[in-house]
């Protein structure tokens, strides 16, 4: 029976690449987009590539026997579940970083001893919730709410968070991002973790014999453009949030048809002021969510990530303003090559228990429930979902823009749920003392649609 190793996408994938190279690994490197490398040197060891924050919970399960990943994201599932058989067999000396509690260089607050007498509610934004909820507990703070983030986090303070619990190379590198740091929470650097069966019932060490020797150091410093202090924005402005990733781009494109500028942005400045509006680059995934908490009152973000919203809040207060016509995918259900099913349907009975992993928790859990597929278990993802199939879920729900990736890998669709854009998105009600400015944009964004 092979033994299974689960191997990080991203930060991590050149360094562990590089640290593996005498396994003379194939298909395992920044160009490749294939899900399943191989080691020919060792054929007994089947791979997996997974999002970094993926690989303790696909360990965890016992999906795989080993995995490859940063601490910090071991901790995160472990603060949680401690009881998950989780074991961390060896630390590997590259890919460091520390978590650390930090505030805006324009807060109040400049160490953690202040943070305990504090009488209000501190708001705690972080893509670690786990861990931040017990950091918040460890130094007794007497009111505080955990808003969980799939990234950018260090651009929601000062306005809409009082701290962040973020992953840093350095406190120099904090402080060039705009924040301050007050307490270091956790050190962390790559590590080999096991599945607790597969350690104590499999002979793993000859296996973990074949690993190389880890390097000394090796730290990862982080990367992007360094975000550009500015003074909190002043009360009062209309924010608009723009998004970053593979949204950049052709956002950039529609910026300049619109006639609005956009030079900070094209810069990678992660908060800036245009005339009278601040804006703030966050990911597309949060930006309902801000949007209806009252943190933004425009953004651009997918229509598949607002109806993600609405499926798990449809009261939300948070409507659609202007499709824009970029960023066009299909939202779409997937099965691997051995599933005999051609529609939904196929599907109810064919599994004891349906796994169907996504992005989109909610709109996963809606289409499992409307078409009847129970019993079913949703498997949340972090990207790279592709690879959960067909040993990890038996269906995905995935976008893809031309289906030619979803081919590559030998998967199927069978349903398409809707098709997507890029759109403009806000309140239901703007507040009075922003309509005229958040009209005014609106308006721009119209006209760049030639409307």
């Amino acid at each position: 029976m092979p033994l299974k190793l689960a191997l990080p996408k991203g930060r991590l994938q050149p360094l562990v690449s590089s640290w593996l190279e005498g396994w003379g690994l194939e298909g395992y490197d920044a160009a490749s987009r294939s899900y399943r490398p191989s080691a020919p040197l060792h054929p007994q060891i089947q791979l997996k590539v997974f999002q970094e924050r993926d690989i303790p919970i696909q360990v965890a399960v016992g999906n795989y026997d080993l995995g490859i990943c940063g601490r910090d994201w071991v901790e995160e599932l472990l603060v949680r579940y401690p009881q998950s058989p989780l074991a961390q067999v060896r630390e590997l000396g590259f890919g460091g970083r520390c978590l650390y509690l930090a505030s805006s260089v324009m807060s109040p607050f400049s160490s953690a001893q202040e943070l305990a007498g504090h009488p209000g509610s501190l708001r705690l934004v972080s893509e670690y919730p786990n861990l931040t909820e017990a950091a918040a507990l460890r130094l007794r703070l007497r009111r505080f709410q955990v808003f969980p983030l799939w990234g950018a986090a260090e651009v929601y303070p000062p306005e809409t968070a009082d701290l962040v619990v973020v992953a840093s190379a350095s406190e120099a590198d904090l402080k060039d991002r705009g924040l301050c740091p007050l307490l270091s929470l956790l050190p962390s650097s790559a590590c080999i973790v096991a599945y607790r069966p597969s350690w104590e019932g499999k002979d793993l060490g000859e296996v973990l014999a074949r690993f190389p020797p880890s390097p000394r150091d090796g730290a990862v410093t982080a990367g992007g453009a360094p975000m550009r202090v500015e003074a909190a924005f002043p009360p009062g402005l209309p924010v608009l949030g723009l998004p970053d990733g593979h949204q950049q781009s052709p956002t950039l494109e529609f910026l300049g048809r619109a006639g609005l500028p956009a030079d900070s942005y094209s810069r990678g400045e992660k908060r800036f002021l245009w005339e009278g509006v601040a804006v703030k680059v966050l990911r597309p995934q949060d930006m309902p969510l801000q949007v209806a908490n009252g943190n933004l009152d425009l953004a651009i973000t997918g229509q598949d990530w607002l109806r993600d919203h609405l499926s798990r809040f449809p009261g939300s207060p948070v409507k659609e303003y202007l499709p824009l016509g970029f960023g066009q995918v299909k939202l779409v259900a997937v099965v691997g090559p051995e599933t005999e099913a051609s529609s939904p349907a196929d599907l109810r009975g064919a599994f004891p228990v349906l796994r169907v992993a996504s992005e989109y928790v909610n709109l996963a859990d809606k289409y499992a429930g409307d078409n009847h597929l129970g019993p079913y278990r949703i498997i949340p993802t972090w990207g790279a979902s592709e690879a959960f199939l067909p040993e990890d879920a038996d269906l995905l729900i995935e976008n893809t823009q031309t289906g030619r990736t979803l081919a590559r890998h030998g998967l199927k669709i069978i349903d398409t749920l809707f098709e997507s854009t890029a759109c403009l998105i806000g309140p239901r009600e703007v507040p009075a003392k922003k309509r005229t400015k958040v009209e005014a944009l609106v308006g721009a964004f119209r006209r760049g649609l030639g409307g």
